[in-house]
């Protein structure tokens, strides 16, 4: 997965802002950002492209800052994926092997079996990762090469989204003069970036808060497991101030920032806020609003979010897989009061994650809103070819498919 010069270049396009991370590998093995490019987001809607040049031009000038940065041209990136309704299924395929030991032409046989029965009626495959192994009456192998068995069998977790949404986002990047190596789900590359190891095995869900839709993804026994979207991120939250206060949406923006909370506190009512009214002049006489009606404003819709995300968790039937365990990640999670209040709704165990791993990160740029675009670093540089993707799937190699499967197998294991 390593680009041109053993470069990673990671793309991350959302609602409010576009992001490029230019890295090279240490000497550790773990990627270095040599080149940083952070630019506004235009063009966007809950995470869906609406405009695409102007999508373009965000592209454009996040890679070219980045490029400067970093003294080096960008030729491909990875890049995230939070649009398209994300789906996530769960297969289980078994092919007969008549005794014989187990060679890369089962590996071939057993996944291509699986392909059959993806539905790809109006969809693209994003992710196809294998799960575990099973030989007969053993489960959970890892890797199932040079064993003997009757039947060798496995369950897939295939991540799907429309193919609309996604072709979009594929042409932006394109016309940006661009080469795409991966699509990547935004809240699996979220849990690579912000999950320690501890989690990813034990049980752990990850919620991306970003501008314009929540990312979930739960992880077990070191894999993703399930994935979903929620319509609703942080730019709701301004857009409600900005209504409910009558003042523009950058203003609503700056107020959120300075003052936003989930929760009222001893002598809020007291507190005043100067909230410009919209299309007045800025000279005018100031117009006071009170803390605490800045904060029943913003609650609910945090409120909202987070019991979507739990009645998600609960129709994927995997909320005790899960684990107690809740890592909120993404800008819209740094307002104050939000992890007490995920807490509450979802009944679990809450903190917020940060990029780790990752050396060569601005302070600045260390936070949770930019955990999406340092994962994508780290899927490269762990090589996590799980299985053929959406642009193998376009292209139909199985070929290609199963080398890449063997050199993750060889790499992992």
């Amino acid at each position: 997965m390593k680009l041109r010069n053993d470069t990673i270049a990671a793309l991350d396009i959302g609602t409010t802002k576009t992001c490029c991370l230019v890295a090279r590998t240490g000497p550790d093995g773990m990627p270095r950002v040599r080149g940083i490019g952070h630019q506004m987001s235009r063009g966007l809607k809950a995470g869906a492209i609406i405009d695409m040049d102007a999508v373009e031009a965000s592209i454009l000038q996040a890679v070219h800052a980045a490029e400067q940065m970093a003294g080096e041209t960008v030729h491909s990136v990875l890049v995230n994926l939070s649009c398209g309704r994300p789906g996530s299924r769960r297969l289980d395929v078994e092919v007969a092997l008549n005794g014989h030991e187990i060679g890369d032409a089962d590996l071939r046989r057993v996944f291509e079996e699986g392909q059959i029965h993806v539905d790809l009626e109006e969809r693209e495959v994003i992710h196809s990762i294998p799960v575990g192994f099973r030989v007969d009456d053993a489960s959970g192998i890892r890797d199932p090469r040079g064993m003997f068995g009757d039947n060798l069998g496995v369950e897939m977790h295939v991540i799907t989204a429309t193919s609309g949404p996604v072709r979009n986002l594929v042409t932006c990047v394109e016309r940006s003069h661009l080469d795409i190596e991966r699509v990547v789900l935004s809240a699996y590359a979220s849990g690579l970036a912000c999950l320690v190891e501890d989690e990813m095995d034990l049980g752990a869900t990850v919620i991306d808060m970003g501008g314009g839709t929540t990312s979930l993804g739960v992880f077990v026994n070191g894999k993703v497991v399930y994935t979903d979207v929620v319509p609703v991120g942080g730019h709701h939250v301004t857009s409600d101030i900005a209504r409910g206060l009558c003042t523009s949406v950058a203003d609503a923006e700056r107020i959120k920032t300075l003052y936003g909370s989930t929760s009222t506190l001893p002598g809020d009512d007291k507190a005043r806020i100067d909230v410009p009214p919209v299309g007045e002049p800025q000279t005018g006489e100031p117009n006071y609003v009170s803390k605490s009606l800045l904060h029943r404003i913003i609650r609910p819709r945090i409120e909202e979010t987070f019991e979507m995300v739990r009645a998600a968790l609960e129709a994927s039937g995997l909320d005790r897989l899960a684990g107690r365990r809740v890592i909120l990640t993404g800008g819209a999670c740094q307002l104050q009061g939000v992890r007490e209040l995920a807490a509450l709704i979802l009944d679990k165990q809450v903190r917020i994650g940060r990029p780790a791993r990752i050396a060569g990160l601005a302070e600045s740029m260390s936070g949770p809103a930019f955990s999406t675009a340092a994962g994508l670093l780290l899927y490269a540089n762990a090589a996590e070819n799980e299985g053929f993707g959406m642009e193998q799937e376009r292209s139909g190699d199985p070929e290609g498919f199963l080398r890449r499967l063997s050199l993750w197998l060889k790499e992992n294991f």
